[in-house]
């Protein structure tokens, strides 16, 4: 059973106030290790552009799900391997 996981976008930077280009080795590391593996994914939260596609494209692959949330669009699905 896959587990539900939440990204915040915004707390892969928290500590900087900004996204910064030289620090996206780290901030993949981190998204990699809390989507883990073969779990549903949602990304959310403000952020970069940039940063959105990096971690969405590290995650392909890797995980069965992978959504995107705001409040304006609710939920969008980004892509979904799911066998069912």
């Amino acid at each position: 059973m896959a587990s539900q996981i939440t990204i915040d976008i915004e707390k892969l930077y928290v500590n900087t106030y900004t996204a910064k280009l030289i620090d996206l080795p780290v901030y993949m590391r981190i998204a990699e290790e809390m989507a883990g593996y073969d779990n549903e994914v949602t990304l959310t939260g403000k952020g970069p552009i940039w940063l959105y596609l990096k971690v969405a494209h590290a995650l392909h692959g890797k995980v069965r799900k992978l959504k995107y949330n705001s409040p304006v669009t609710g939920d969008v699905v980004i892509y979904d391997h799911s066998p069912d």
